[in-house]
């Protein structure tokens, strides 16, 4: 099994399109690159611990390889918008991938560049590449937040518009047993 730790705006919404992934293991949302140990929910949303709202995937590189996970990452958020997705806009809701390996470092490069090339956003890409910083679990209430509540108006209009997308575009990734 590896390792991925990704940040990419509200970790509610990431968890719940990793989740739906052939391959992945485990998906837990927590708070990582900041300052301070065992942050709090509250005290990373008031964006002074330096911390990221983000996600740390474990997967099997047999069924889903690194370079699909990236894949799926930058197709599910804005990574040409520095410290905002959509109306969530702060320091704990910046691009970022804290690689576990060098190899990850290699390949999320080469991908950025990718998109760079072929221009893919009509902006630069500002998804920082970082080393694995300590991460910190978020609270209980955070974890599996969409498939418990689904039908809250923020799951409705920000994450099912991913979770459709995922299907739309990576139907062939999808695990069967997921929603």
């Amino acid at each position: 099994m590896e390792t991925a730790i990704f940040a990419n705006g509200c970790f509610w919404c990431t968890e719940a399109v990793f989740q739906r992934l052939k391959g992945v293991i485990t998906v837990k949302s927590g708070y990582t690159g900041g300052k301070i140990k065992n942050p709090a929910y509250r005290e990373v949303c008031s964006g002074r611990t330096g911390h990221a709202e983000a996600v740390k995937i474990v997967f099997d590189p047999k069924q889903v390889a690194f370079p699909e996970l990236l894949e799926v990452f930058f197709a599910t958020h804005d990574p040409t918008t520095l410290n905002r997705q959509g109306n969530d806009v702060g320091t704990q809701y910046r691009s970022e991938i804290f690689y576990t390996t060098e190899e990850q470092k290699e390949l999320a490069m080469q991908y950025i560049a990718f998109l760079e090339e072929k221009k893919v956003f009509s902006d630069p890409v500002v998804t920082a590449i970082t080393p694995e910083h300590p991460f910190y679990e978020a609270e209980e209430e955070h974890h599996n937040y969409y498939n418990e509540h689904g039908l809250q108006p923020y799951c409705q209009y920000i994450i099912d518009p991913k979770i459709k997308k995922l299907h739309k575009d990576f139907a062939n990734k999808l695990n069967t047993t997921s929603n």
